[in-house]
């Protein structure tokens, strides 16, 4: 048993007036002490006010039916006589208290101090329960249940303030009850460190010497058994336990007979039961009970197993045989071997030294063994019988109060086994809170329920866990129990039991929540409710890594037993597994937001204004990770407008950066007007770049995505589209029809080397474009096919704006828990009024330049641009005189009225303009500048026949 030591303290007032009086003094008169004080003094100060207990209170009560001999006084008596002589002479007092604080023995090092001390301290029966007596050794200890040490002002009562004590708690190694505690009461003068260990020590021999305690009843019940049998060994001659089907016998079957005969002698009555064998066969378990000549009380458990019984008498063992006090006669009527002990190729003869974890009394529960034959007095057999008997023997004797500690534990093993099976199946925090309320109802408590602060569930640490407690879970076996409702703010006072955990950062148990100090001083009417319905509780609290994650409260109802100390280790262990689970759904979750916000961050935070197309767009992160989909709309030259969508293969922070500069680089390549399958490939050599200069990208993976860009010109409504990998669109026909275009696939992004092409459609006005990523159609529970029929049946029917179809899409078409981002953008097409629209066809001559000026200007006036004619002149005539002078003809000149006015001065040349600044003595240059000056933006973008020169100009003067 491990038990640890607390900080040592300080004498007296230490300097400045911060010692233990200075703080006691400063509780005493309703100060707060908040810090310089023990957690378990505090806690148990405040308890004593909360009773109203007052520090001048003398008397204590005192019990005259206490039990003077009772198991925990007869396994004291020799340790508290070594005791007695190892302190001889010193003004030790030693003392054992019973469960509930009554002192039961007293020793003292100096005889005379008997004489002199008051009755109080001297005489056994007053009880120091913390409740009565306020904070002292005995009554802390057992409210704590953990080694204690108070030392002179720490103690409530005046009476004890010059006196300091260490006390213990010992419990049964059965059961791990609380049996008594150990004290050790002696002036402040006399501390010593050294007394940690001897009273830990003590204590330990107390506990062997009540484990012993149960040995020998256990042995008593193995000879009262044995005993019966050689009685009644005419009765029925052969007998033989499971140890002649152990070779045949799997451990699991070993251990269901194991476990039901645990039950039976826990059942504590007669019974019968069949238990089948994996392999077929049946094993009967008879319960007998049994009273040794000391009376003590128990069940033996016999299997009967089918078929005739071997005649060969065995051996019995001398060792077995002077360990269980037996008399020489059974040795030779008798072979009795503890279960597992037998070797194989010696059947029936025990090693010289039996395993201890069999040995009979131990902690491991009732003795298991195993009865090899038992014949007739004179060790023959009889061959009287017409049909042999089925052999049947001993597997287990016990009492029945011990055969429930054993099948409690090994139900615990199961519950720890089950709970690390069914806790962190998700990375989500509330659902593994859930998770681990599911799994402690109903094998351990009645009630469950967990509080978390408001950053924990948001996936950060949390500053200070007491003050933003949340309910997250409340389960339990019916749902009328007045807890506060999950997602209610709870505020617990520092006297409750969750606070208390909070502080200690171990379980707290109140066996009795009626007699829990400061239970009701927070909210009593709420606290009376619900000790309508639970008796008792463990809060416990959930710490991982060092963090404090939040508490968990374990109720039993008021039909429920109360918990007790071995019910708080297991909460405490169940709680600790769970904690990691929550604790690694907490980072995930921190995680998974910084690298979504990461995400939504990279992606488009609107759409341009613009008349080509009217786009909605949707963005659905997968519930395991977020990836690198990616979706953007960019305006271009001459009303034009360009639809990307992209993915980048893999997920989390890496995918999502290698995003964002896909997306820059793409707008780029794209602004630059270039055509799609050149972007593409600009794009390739980008992402192959990145893996070729990323150092890590050998550990990572090599860097890889798909893309699909789309160019959309309302002017003559066509749509030029070039893909990488990437899965073609779906388009609309105002009609309804649905088609998926058969696009060239194009490799994806980053092998090089090979071509993309692109493919120019016709797409009338109030077609719609429909641009997806892979998650949205691929799923391995779905075929991609029939994914697709889905897509084009809800296409079909979507006959709304574009955000109503993104909908229709996403409830039809996208999976529930998508394992894969989802990226959508709809685009519903416009065609530019023809009205709108001017064009000119001239040859290279420079005297045209003056009627293209001249046409320009009232088709401006038709439009009532007047206000932008004057720069519209200019631009035009820069323009037309450069591609005269320096291009090719034919020469093309058209306007656009669409947002803003457009000037587009095409011809057959590639060469491009430079804009330049000019030196004063310069005869020209300064065309280009001028141009600059008077529009909002100007460029050249290639066409198949040549290149376009274009410039736009403001409308906000006309």
């Amino acid at each position: 048993m491990v038990r640890t030591g607390e900080d040592p303290i300080p004498a007296g007032r230490a300097p400045g007036g911060t010692g233990p009086v200075s703080f006691r003094e400063r509780f005493l008169q309703g100060e707060p002490v908040e810090t310089g004080v023990r957690t378990s003094i505090l806690d148990s100060w405040r308890r004593c006010r909360t009773l109203g207990l007052s520090p001048d209170q003398s008397d204590l009560p005192f019990r005259e039916d206490f039990e003077p001999d009772g198991r925990i006084v007869r396994a004291a008596v020799p340790v508290l006589d070594r005791l007695q002589a190892t302190f001889a002479g010193s003004a030790m007092n030693i003392s054992v208290a019973d469960a509930s604080g009554t002192v039961l023995l007293r020793r003292f090092g100096e005889a005379s101090l008997a004489r002199v001390l008051p009755a109080i301290q001297s005489v056994p029966g007053f009880v120091f329960a913390e409740k009565v007596a306020g904070t002292n050794g005995i009554g802390l200890a057992l409210a704590e249940r953990q080694p204690i040490r108070v030392y002179g002002a720490e103690h409530f009562a005046e009476r004890s303030q010059g006196s300091a004590c260490r006390a213990l708690p010992v419990r049964d190694p059965l059961s791990g009850r609380i049996e008594g505690v150990l004290c050790f009461g002696y002036p402040r003068s006399a501390e010593d460190p050294a007394l940690d260990t001897v009273i830990r020590k003590a204590a330990e021999t107390i506990e062997r010497r009540l484990l012993g305690q149960s040995s020998s009843r256990e042995r008593a019940l193995l000879r009262a058994y044995l005993d019966s049998g050689a009685e009644a060994a005419a009765g029925f001659r052969h007998r033989t336990g499971v140890r002649e089907l152990a070779v045949e016998m799997s451990p699991r079957d070993r251990a269901i007979l194991m476990e039901k005969a645990a039950e039976l002698i826990t059942c504590a009555q007669r019974a019968c039961v069949d238990v089948p064998l994996s392999d077929g066969r049946r094993v009967t378990l008879v319960s007998r009970p049994m009273t040794s000549a000391s009376g003590v009380e128990g069940f033996a458990i016999e299997a009967v197993v089918p078929g005739p019984s071997p005649r060969e008498p065995l051996a019995f063992p001398h060792q077995v045989h002077e360990l269980l006090g037996l008399p020489p006669e059974l040795a030779v009527a008798t072979s009795l071997t503890f279960s597992g002990a037998v070797p194989d190729g010696a059947p029936g003869q025990l090693p010289v030294t039996p395993p201890p974890e069999y040995l009979p009394g131990t902690e491991h529960g009732p003795v298991a063994v195993g009865v090899e034959r038992v014949t007739a007095g004179d060790g023959t057999a009889d061959e009287h019988s017409d049909s042999p008997p089925p052999a049947r023997g001993l597997m287990m004797v016990g009492e029945p109060h011990v055969g429930t500690y054993a099948l409690a534990a090994r139900r615990r093993l199961e519950l720890l086994s089950e709970a690390g099976v069914r806790i962190g199946t998700t990375l989500d925090v509330r659902s593994t809170a859930r998770e681990l309320a599911e799994s402690a109802v109903p094998q351990l408590a009645d009630f469950v329920t967990i509080d978390l602060p408001e950053a924990v569930l948001r996936g950060e640490e949390s500053a200070d866990p007491r003050s933003d407690l949340r309910r997250t879970v409340v389960h339990g076996i019916h749902d009328d129990c007045p807890f506060h409702p999950a997602g209610k703010q709870v505020d617990y006072g520092p006297t409750m039991p969750q606070s208390r955990c909070l502080t200690s950062g171990q379980a707290v148990l109140e066996p009795d929540l009626k007699a829990a100090a400061g239970w009701f001083g927070q909210d009593p009417e709420h606290s009376a409710q619900l000790l309508s319905h639970v008796r008792s509780l463990i809060a416990v609290p959930l710490v991982a890594r060092g963090a404090v994650l939040g508490v968990a409260g374990f109720y039993r109802a008021q039909d429920s037993p109360p918990f007790g100390d071995d019910d708080r280790s297991l909460a405490q262990e169940l709680a600790a597994r769970a904690a990691l689970s929550i604790d690694n759904a907490r980072r995930y979750t921190r995680e998974r937001a910084m690298v979504l916000a990461l995400q939504r961050s990279l992606l488009p935070h609107g759409v341009p204004e613009q008349d080509a197309v009217e786009v909605a767009h949707r963005y659905l992160p997968a519930e395991s990770d977020v990836g690198g989909d990616w979706y953007d709309v960019i305006p271009l030259s001459g009303s034009r407008i360009g639809l990307f969508v992209g993915d980048v293969v893999g997920h989390g922070m890496l995918s999502a950066a290698t995003m964002g500069r896909l997306r820059t680089a793409a707008r780029s390549f794209a602004e630059l007007d270039f055509p799609p399958d050149e972007v593409l490939t600009h794009l390739d050599k980008l992402v192959g770049r990145l893996d070729r200069e990323d150092p890590g990208a050998v550990d990572a993976g090599i860097i890889g995505a798909t893309c699909l860009y789309a160019i959309y010109d309302p002017t003559t409504q066509q749509c030029t589209m070039a893909r990488a990998g990437h899965p073609p669109p779906a388009l609309v026909r105002p009609d309804g029809t649905v088609w998926f275009p058969d696009l060239p696939a194009g490799p994806p992004l980053g092998l090089g080397g090979l071509p993309f092409e692109a493919a120019e459609l016709d797409l009338p006005e109030n077609s719609q474009l429909v641009l997806y990523t892979d998650g949205l159609i691929e799923d391995r529970h779905r075929d991609v096919d029939v994914v697709l029929d889905q897509l084009r049946a809800t296409l079909a029917q979507a006959n709304g704006t574009p955000d109503e179809t993104c909908e229709a899409i996403l409830d039809t078409v996208a999976p529930a828990h998508p394992c894969d981002d989802i990226a959508l953008l709809v685009a519903r097409t416009h065609a530019l009024d023809p009205q709108r629209i001017a064009t000119w066809d001239l040859p290279a001559d420079p005297a045209l330049v003056s009627e293209v000026r001249a046409s320009a200007t009232r088709q401006l006036t038709d439009w009532g641009l007047d206000e932008a004619a004057f720069a519209a002149e200019l631009v035009l005539s820069e323009l037309v005189t450069n591609a005269i002078r320096h291009g090719a003809g034919p020469i093309r000149v058209r306007l656009l009225h669409d947002r803003t006015l457009i000037c587009e001065v095409s011809d057959t040349s590639n060469t491009a303009p430079h804009l330049r600044r000019a030196a004063s003595t310069d005869e020209g240059g300064r065309g280009l500048f001028l141009v600059a000056q008077l529009t909002r933006s100007w460029g050249t973008r290639y066409t198949q026949q040549g290149k376009v020169i274009w410039a736009e100009c403001g409308l906000e003067g006309a």
